[in-house]
Parts: structure tokens; C-alpha cells; sequence
């Protein structure tokens, strides 16, 4: 069984920065061939992928409107494999709902469908 847990959402303004981390566990890590993405879902849009990390290649992904101002990182412990998310020069248009998903057969980083786990999400809401 795996777990994974989000935190780090909060308030803040424009301009400003939060760090949100997730962390995977289970007797299945930490095994680096998990990819693990952060997805938001701002309220009646559709979920989207913002960045990833892992997989056989360890390759990195951001969405366009994320990149330069986000920067994904992993860890490994035991058991666990921990995915942070630095946000910077946040927008309004960076409020959502966070959340992180892990998979191991992943073709299309962005694709919702092809994830195993998922978290329950932490709120992220920027004002102006």
C-alpha cells in the first residue's frame, strides 16, 4: 500500500513564495523508477500538471506557465520518497488546489489517467 501525503499549502500575495512537499511511502520505495508530478485544479478548470520528476530517466517536466518560477526537487529516505515544490513570483492565477500523484508506467507526464496514487491535496490561494 502506498501513501502519499501533501504539504504546505497557505495565504500568501502576490509576488511571494510558498514550498509544498509531498511524501510517498510504502514498502514499494524508495524506488526511483516512481514518478511523482504535482497537479492543481483552480475552481471549475480542469486538473493540470504543473512539474514532475522521476521516472527511469529522472527527467524533470514544468508546465509553460510554471516554469522559471517553480522548481520541483526529490529526496529519499526510508520508505519514503519526499517531492517538494518551490513556488515563486506567484500569481493569482496560481490559486488551486495542489495535489500529488505517483506513478510507474508513465507515457504522458501530464496525463491524470495514467497516475496510481494520489494525495488529498493542500490549498494554495494568492491575493493581490
Amino acid at each position: 500500500q502506498v501513501q502519499v501525503v501533501e504539504s504546505g499549502g497557505g495565504s500568501v500575495q502576490t509576488g511571494g513564495s510558498l514550498r509544498l512537499s509531498c511524501a510517498a511511502s510504502g514498502s514499494e520505495f524508495p524506488n526511483m523508477r516512481a514518478r511523482v508530478t504535482w497537479f492543481r485544479q483552480a475552481a471549475g478548470k480542469e486538473r493540470e500538471a504543473v512539474a514532475s520528476t522521476g521516472g527511469p530517466s529522472g527527467v524533470t517536466y514544468y508546465a509553460p506557465s510554471v516554469k522559471g518560477r517553480f522548481t520541483i526537487s526529490r529526496g529519499v529516505g526510508a520508505n519514503t520518497i519526499t517531492v517538494d515544490l518551490q513556488m515563486n513570483s506567484l500569481k493569482t492565477e496560481d490559486t488551486a488546489m495542489y495535489s500529488c500523484a505517483v506513478g510507474w508506467t508513465i507515457t504522458d507526464w501530464r496525463d491524470v489517467a495514467t497516475y496510481d496514487y494520489w494525495g488529498q491535496g493542500t490549498q494554495v490561494i494568492v491575493s493581490s
